[in-house]
């Protein structure tokens, strides 16, 4: 699934092409996205400028001078430019026609993606409950400690709820417990506040690299520019259960947690 870097990454492959555009035509091939897309979005868009393009939390908002576009890519969704004569595919959901001459489209195998319109997207109800960002100034590890009093739920847990922070997905919430050397098991409640302050730097490094590297590609996720995220060269104990720890030479573990796969050193992370 996307997460917040390959987000962020889709989001700046796109805006240099559609920000300041006008928008001719929607195409709404398929309606039958996670929440079914509402109809006269079409009419609505039509003639409408693109005046920039943003993120909040796994929400791509694309801004215009009347509604914004709240866009999620669920699991195998992506978002990218082509011609208005490139033909489409089964996948090929949504088509955004620009007075440029290029279209923004919006493939998603899976149709767990959403896409919304609101005047007011910050107020909308997927994103107005939602955590701060891990890249802004609300987020440090005395907020981490301060919210994470007398949880009994693990750290990875608590660090992957999105009322609490946004964004830190199983791969890099995985990566940033490494790094800040937390066994993932550990209770949130449990956690001393010096070991919150070293999570917390350790979030902002990882998603910050992961940015830089264009995301992590390890199955479907490309681009907004088409490009596949190289992040995937840099994971130290993310999706390599059996191998050597980089740190320490100790075997990288791996377990069910949350239903999700958990990575960690028994060594480095106590």
């Amino acid at each position: 699934m996307p997460e917040l870097p390959e987000v962020e990454t889709s989001r700046r492959g796109i805006e240099p092409w559609i920000a300041g555009t006008r928008i001719t035509r929607v195409v709404v091939r398929d309606r039958r996205l996670r929440w079914p897309v509402a109809r006269g979005v079409e009419r609505k868009l039509q003639g409408r400028v693109v005046d920039s393009v943003g993120r909040r939390a796994k929400y791509i908002l694309i801004r215009t001078d009347a509604d914004t576009i709240i866009l999620h890519l669920g699991m195998t969704g992506s978002v990218f430019i082509v011609d208005h004569d490139a033909p489409s595919s089964v996948h090929d959901h949504i088509d955004i026609e620009l007075d440029s001459g290029k279209t923004l489209r919006f493939r998603d195998p899976r149709r767990f993606g959403s896409f919304h319109l609101s005047k007011d997207p910050l107020t909308h109800p997927l994103l107005e409950k939602l955590g701060p960002e891990p890249l802004g100034d609300e987020f440090d590890g005395e907020y981490l400690w301060r919210k994470s009093r007398g949880r009994k739920v693990s750290i990875k847990q608590f660090i992957m709820n999105a009322h609490v922070v946004v964004g830190v997905g199983n791969i890099y919430a995985s990566e940033s417990l490494f790094l800040a050397g937390i066994n993932p098991k550990r209770a949130a409640g449990r956690t001393a506040r010096h070991r919150y302050d070293a999570l917390a730097d350790a979030i902002r490094d990882i998603l910050a690299r992961a940015i830089k590297a264009g995301g992590t590609t390890l199955r479907d996720f490309y681009g907004g520019d088409g490009e596949p995220g190289y992040f995937k060269q840099q994971l130290e104990v993310y999706d390599r259960e059996g191998e050597h720890c980089r740190c320490c030479n100790t075997i990288i573990k791996a377990f069910v947690q949350g239903q999700r796969s958990t990575y960690y050193c028994m060594s480095c992370q106590t």
